[in-house]
């Protein structure tokens, strides 16, 4: 009887581990750009450093950066990571780089929003966060909204830089860009507001917004925006 007990136990402890949840981190950091007049001083550390707080949190990341990060290598990656996340899963999108109005700028060539959304919308993992520290980040709002209906209740959310018209911002001084280093000081614990030692996507963002306005305050003032449903708003991004 103890024997099939704990044969039982063993196959219900297998079952549960296949069905955990997984959730899968593709980073891109750009600093050295084809064009080598592009060249930006902290953004490939600005991934690096993202991946060292999300591997704490024990995910499946993946870093691409500089050369590696070229649309090409970007969206087999992504592909990938949307074909194999399950209902059970959760996606993480992260970028820091150049950027423009609809488009974020890997290694080689321009990554339009609206492909981005596309490729993610595909995925069958219960949540998808995307960050994006790069200028007119916030410009991924007029570019897929209204063909994706963020609003309407999907599994989507994105946390960008910026305002649409707005620069996205680096500080040689503190070694990152402003969202970024926002970012990393909320997931440590910075972002947990009611101390119960779990930093909400709502959390996390109220943070980064009041950081960054505060630190870029001035005519070239950088005020980072949420894009998505409120329902993801309570989405776990770190326990510490």
């Amino acid at each position: 009887m103890k024997r099939i007990i704990l044969s039982l136990t063993l196959l219900l402890a297998i079952a549960i581990g296949v069905n955990a949840q997984k959730t899968y981190a593709l980073l891109v950091g750009v600093s050295t750009y084809q064009n080598s007049q592009m060249n930006l001083g902290n953004t490939t550390k600005d991934a690096k450093d993202l991946k060292k707080v999300l591997d704490l949190q024990r995910m499946k990341t993946t870093l691409i950066t500089s050369r590696y990060a070229n649309v090409a290598n970007v969206r087999q990656k992504l592909n990938t990571i949307v074909n194999g996340a399950t209902e059970n899963d959760r996606i993480i999108f992260y970028f820091s780089g150049h950027g423009g109005p609809g488009i974020f700028c890997c290694y080689d060539d321009n990554f339009e929003y609206n492909e981005l959304v596309n490729i993610l919308s595909r995925a069958k993992a219960k949540e998808v966060y995307c960050f994006v520290d790069a200028c007119h980040s916030g410009s991924a709002q007029n570019s897929a909204n209204a063909n994706y209906g963020w609003a309407q209740g999907r599994n989507m959310i994105f946390c960008m830089a910026c305002r649409p018209e707005e620069y996205s911002w680096e500080n040689n001084f503190i070694g990152h860009g402003y969202f970024t280093k926002a970012m990393i000081k909320g997931l440590r614990g910075k972002a947990d507001t009611n101390a119960d030692k779990t930093i909400t996507m709502g959390e996390l963002y109220k943070y980064i917004y009041a950081d960054v306005t505060h630190r870029t305050h001035g005519d070239d003032g950088q005020h980072p925006q949420l894009i998505g449903p409120k329902s993801m708003y309570n989405g776990i991004m770190a326990k510490w």
